[in-house]
């Protein structure tokens, strides 16, 4: 195991980020063998005395598929009520997932005044490390029936950075639609290769792309500039694939499983 890996490894606060392409499926009904998965591998993380913060997209995604819409919405207003829909189906299956294993969650909404605002930040960093004394999963989302900035954005892969930083997080992980950063498009060129390691990100910006899925909001560019906050405040990160949740394990155990960006020392 290398040094770099071993960093991954020792991590006890780790922030997992979950997209909406990983919590769905493509014809955007909500994933629920994929949501079991997600929530026994964080309660068995948790078990093992780790503490696990999610930053879970796909309030909604998980609206579209509940009220049967083909398609996300363009406009501000339905976005917004379609996520006070989303947000609360997606917490209750959250909710019956992780208590099924005997964990329990809750749920913080946040806009960016949350996080900007320096008193605010520090109730909502306060509330968090509370919250995870009392062995309780924190589940955050952006605040999208309230926030235009961040629905407009999202951008949960820059908030999952900001919220590792804000909590003094060991490790970020990114769980996406992809392995991790490759040195091209994978779709487009089959010769694309994975980056196991990334020591310096702005040699590597020209790689990142946008989303490649009609459900996903980000893409490698919002992921880039999540590894950017995330380094830069001494936290390591790694992209990994979604569809391999049980990654995380070898991830935790000194393997290298997707891209790992180390942090700035």
């Amino acid at each position: 195991m290398t040094e770099k890996n071993q960093a991954a490894a020792s991590a006890r606060r780790i922030v997992i980020k979950v997209g909406t392409s990983t919590l769905t499926y493509a014809n955007g009904r909500t994933n629920l063998g994929r949501i079991d998965k997600l929530a026994r591998t964080l309660c068995d993380l948790s078990n093992q005395g780790r503490e696990i913060i999610l930053v879970s997209s796909g309030a909604i995604g998980v609206a579209a598929g509940k009220l049967n819409v083909g398609e996300k919405p363009s406009d501000m207003v339905t976005k917004q009520a379609m996520a006070a829909v989303g947000q609360c189906e997606l917490m209750m299956l959250y909710d019956k997932f992780f208590g099924e294993y005997s964990r329990t969650v809750a749920q913080i909404l946040l806009t960016r005044g949350d996080v900007d605002v320096p008193h605010r930040a520090e109730n909502t960093k306060n509330t968090m490390n509370r919250l995870l004394e009392m062995g309780i999963i924190p589940i955050v989302n952006e605040n999208d029936t309230v926030s235009v900035e961040e629905i407009e954005i999202g951008d949960n892969d820059t908030l999952s950075a900001v919220v590792a930083m804000l909590v003094d997080a060991d490790l970020l992980v990114l769980l996406s639609d992809i392995d991790g950063l490759y040195s091209d498009d994978p779709h487009k060129n089959p010769d694309a290769r994975l980056l196991d390691v990334v020591d310096n990100i702005d040699s590597v910006r020209n790689m990142a792309s946008g989303s490649a899925t009609s459900r996903g909001t980000g893409g490698m560019i919002t992921k880039l500039e999540a590894a950017t906050i995330a380094t830069e405040a001494g936290i390591d990160m790694v992209i990994a694939n979604g569809a391999h949740i049980e990654s995380l394990y070898d991830i935790l155990s000194g393997s290298i499983r997707g891209t790992l960006f180390t942090a700035k020392k």
